[in-house]
């Protein structure tokens, strides 16, 4: 396994993973749908939506294999597939730039985005204890699937 733990400049509220050799477009053609998600694909990109628009902790982990989690501990859990072509995973922020690199075996991946902490965040959207964990392993591509879907008080 590896980790990384990281700040990400959300802006937009998205940040992507993707291949560095190809470093593709991330979508603009974002439903409803997409945004309640909290993460939507595109070739060789995974959008991970936080929900502030600001700095926000990230880890970012790679396993051999899936790993295992307990849904009690999030409020909000998605996944995606993602193909790298090159085994090169960058993660880099929308308007920034690269935050992280890992070096994997070319191929597809299974992403698994968490997120806690949202009942925290004020109305400003500004301030919260939300906090996002990415993990990452081989295996077919497939749709995305929300394994647990986060509604705030009075629903979106």
């Amino acid at each position: 396994m590896q980790r990384e733990n990281i700040t990400i400049f959300a802006d937009y509220n998205q940040f992507y993973l993707w291949d560095k050799k190809i470093r593709p477009d991330a979508p603009d053609d974002y439903t409803d749908a997409d945004v309640e998600n909290r993460i939507k694909i595109g070739p060789h990109v995974v959008v991970v939506q936080p929900e502030r628009n600001v700095e926000v902790p990230v880890a970012v982990e790679t396993h051999d294999g899936e790993p295992g989690f307990n849904r009690e501990d999030w409020d909000h859990i998605a996944e995606a597939s993602l193909h790298l072509p090159s085994g090169e995973l960058e993660v880099h922020e929308c308007t920034g730039g690269p935050v992280a690199h890992f070096k994997l075996e070319p191929g597809w991946y299974r992403v698994r985005s968490f997120h806690a902490g949202l009942s925290t965040i004020r109305d400003n959207g500004l301030e919260g204890s939300d906090h996002y964990l990415v993990v990452l392993w081989p295996a077919p591509a497939a749709g995305v699937k929300v394994v647990k879907q986060y509604r705030p008080v009075g629903g979106i």
